[in-house]
């Protein structure tokens, strides 16, 4: 019996049925007409479906294993890089035990990017790639969630509302993650629910008593539990933020108006704006496996956040923001303040807390 059925990815004898589903759904072609064709022709999707499904159909036709399909997302990663970023660096990978199964937490700054780029620096290193924790709140679209699953995308149910149904979510969801790194597979889940948006990077120790619900039931005390679970605090850093002006937009309504509701289809539109915006360097630095006494969530929390902020890269952004110039060459310098002139006015002061932040919070 497959009880994790309702929020596992899918397994390679389901590759062929998703990918049929996915051609098959017009919403899905229609975005791939609109972003991929020359404007002028995109104007006419549904002229354009029937090439654009014989076009995917004799692609993706072959495909019968998670692996071909993350192949095919690594070659899309390799062209978005080329396309939307300086470079992407990483540290810290050498020292990790290839044949090791990590429970990766990182900081969250964008919803796809953070574990896209983190698994092509693994694909590059000829390392296996990660199981991704997805909130069900992005799966509201079927095709978002067909992609998500062929991507070792996993479900964190963030909807259930009543106390039981929630803790019962939670646990079946700790139990996963246990399985799935005792069977070899590594995890990279966020250190916090949502995207730091005020750029303040701080792991949230509910995630981390979510993880010790199945440590619980083996009747072993947090620290135990926690030293099997061999976590990597890996921390993430953009040059150029994704979606930096709909973040601060969100930050100044809601200290406005003390709330802030996402419009339908606002996270669809943050995922494609991060994917095709510039990011400038990229930089993601892996941390050491925690080994360290941690008796309880929040210990655990500072411990992770330690590594997160001590090495975090910071860029010429960064200092520019924080107003220490003397770091950054003049051109750094010309070429950040010209971005941030198209940042309307109302939201600079938010955008420019929002980089110089991690400076702020390496200092301290």
């Amino acid at each position: 019996m497959d009880k994790y059925a309702d929020i596992r990815p899918y397994n390679d004898e389901e590759v062929a049925s998703a990918l049929g589903r996915l051609v098959a759904d017009n919403s899905f072609i229609d975005v791939i007409v609109k972003y991929t064709l020359p404007e002028w022709l995109s104007k006419w999707s549904m002229l354009c479906r029937p090439f654009v499904r014989y076009k995917l159909r004799r692609k993706w036709g072959r495909f019968n294993s998670v692996k071909q399909v993350q192949d095919e997302v690594a070659r899309y990663l390799d062209m978005l890089v080329k396309k939307t970023t300086s470079k992407v660096t990483y540290s810290g990978l050498e020292t990790l035990d290839k044949e090791s199964a990590y429970l990766f937490i990182s900081n969250h700054r964008d919803i796809v990017l953070d574990p896209a780029l983190m698994n092509w620096g693994l694909h590059s290193h000829n390392m296996n790639t990660v199981r991704i924790a997805i909130g069900d709140n992005l799966l509201q679209v079927p095709y978002i969630t067909e992609l998500m699953r062929l991507n070792k995308s996993f479900i964190v149910k963030r909807s259930a509302k009543a106390p039981k149904e929630m803790l019962r979510a939670l646990t079946h969801l700790s139990s996963y993650i246990f399985d799935s790194l005792s069977s070899g597979q590594s995890i990279w889940i966020a250190q916090k629910e949502g995207r730091a948006k005020d750029g303040v990077d701080q792991t949230d120790p509910a995630l981390l008593k979510m993880l010790q619900l199945y440590g619980r039931k083996q009747k072993l005390s947090f620290d135990e539990y926690v030293k099997q679970l061999k976590i990597v605090p890996v921390s993430i850093s953009y040059q150029y933020e994704p979606c930096a002006v709909a973040k601060a937009k969100e930050l100044v309504h809601k200290q406005l108006h003390g709330s802030y509701v996402k419009a339908d289809g606002e996270d669809i539109k943050s995922i494609l704006e991060g994917i095709r915006s510039d990011k400038g360097h990229v930089h993601i630095s892996f941390g050491q496996p925690i080994d360290d006494e941690c008796d309880s969530p929040e210990m655990l929390a500072e411990t992770i956040d330690k590594q997160i902020i001590g090495q975090y890269y910071l860029h010429p952004s960064n200092y520019i923001a924080a107003g220490d110039k003397q770091q950054v060459s003049p051109k750094e310098q010309q070429d950040f303040m010209g971005r941030l002139e198209s940042v309307p006015e109302e939201l600079k002061q938010q955008v420019l807390a929002m980089y110089a932040e991690p400076l702020r919070r390496k200092a301290l």
